[in-house]
């Protein structure tokens, strides 16, 4: 009998115990935020990531009564940055703006002290950033199939510009030769900027660049955009066919961005951060301010976004393979 009494009085104490912690989620949804949230951008400030989390972040506090502090933690291709995230307290007072290149592009190249899928509970895809290949205005080259002739005339003669080994306009090139069965040599810049600069002096014959930094060389003549990585023509450049158009199905390559905290923060919280996230980019201020960083305004569930997570790292992971890419 006292055994009896024992399991019954311990399944009694779960059972109180388990209503006890479902009744106290929905009461850590209504406080949260108590406090003042830091927001982590991989990337120094003025950059689009940072344009992103700062937009998000002041209508986070403006409708929260609290301070959203962004802190830039550049370096080491986004590590450092989601290494401090990975390390904070899940509470929901530390998040990370997420970007293509730490979240989806260094598992494959770099050894990092964080699972980039175990240790990052998705929030919701923020913004797209649209990829587009240029070259030189007065490079002769006309067309992407003009681009692909010429390569293949002259092995070993052409090369192509990155911001840095890692990033979209890397690995949205890689995927580009293997599609088209050439090989350039690859140049490596400290951001798009400087690897542009060299492009408009004849230095390099190609690059996928975002369209934030490339749509101004375009526009003034300098660079020509031969194709857009998006899977739909853009708005702003509607003469410029997509890549997969012009013979290479499926081919997408695109920048992106999205919110993401540290792994077993609370459900409550998740669901609260993704619902406000959402809301704040269905506004026309919002969705305005990151249209004039190039990007195209999402917002989707956590679920999705995981799922998109999941497929961007598989779809590099094997351009690395192939490539042999290593991080530098």
């Amino acid at each position: 009998m006292r055994v009896r009494f024992t399991l019954l009085s311990s399944c009694r104490w779960l059972g109180a115990a388990a209503l006890a912690i479902a009744a106290a989620a929905p009461a850590m949804a209504q406080e949260y935020p108590a406090k003042s949230i830091q927001f982590v951008v991989p990337y120094p400030p003025g950059g689009a990531s940072d344009v992103v989390a700062r937009t998000i972040g002041q209508k986070l506090s403006e409708a929260w009564k609290q301070p959203v502090v962004i802190e830039n933690r550049p370096g080491a291709n986004g590590i450092i940055a989601l290494s401090h995230v990975a390390k904070s307290a899940p509470d929901g007072y530390t998040l990370l703006m997420g970007n293509v290149g730490p979240n989806a592009i260094n598992p494959s190249i770099y050894k990092q002290p964080y699972d980039t899928a175990k240790d990052f509970q998705p929030i919701s895809l923020t913004n797209l950033v649209p990829l587009m290949l240029v070259v030189n205005a007065n490079s002769g080259i006309t067309s992407v199939e003009d681009l692909i002739a010429k390569a293949k005339a002259n092995p070993g003669k052409f090369s192509y510009g990155t911001g840095g080994t890692g990033t979209a306009g890397h690995f949205a090139m890689e995927l580009f030769m293997m599609n088209a069965g050439i090989k350039m040599e690859r140049i490596s810049y400290k951001g798009d900027g400087l690897a542009l600069q060299d492009m408009i002096g004849g230095h390099v014959q190609a690059m996928f660049t975002t369209g934030p930094s490339g749509l101004p060389h375009v526009q003034s003549g300098r660079l020509k955009a031969l194709a857009v990585g998006t899977k739909n023509r853009l708005p702003h450049l509607p003469n410029v066919p997509t890549v997969a158009e012009l013979g290479m199905a499926g081919f997408e390559a695109v920048s992106w961005g999205g919110v993401l905290v540290p792994a077993n923060t609370p459900k409550p919280v998740v669901q609260k951060l993704n619902a406000e996230i959402n809301r704040v980019l269905k506004m026309p201020e919002v969705r305005e301010a990151l249209a004039r960083t190039g990007s195209e305004t999402v917002g989707n569930s956590p679920e999705e976004f995981e799922s998109y997570i999941a497929f961007e790292t598989g779809k590099w992971a094997k351009v690395a393979k192939i490539a042999n890419i290593k991080g530098e």
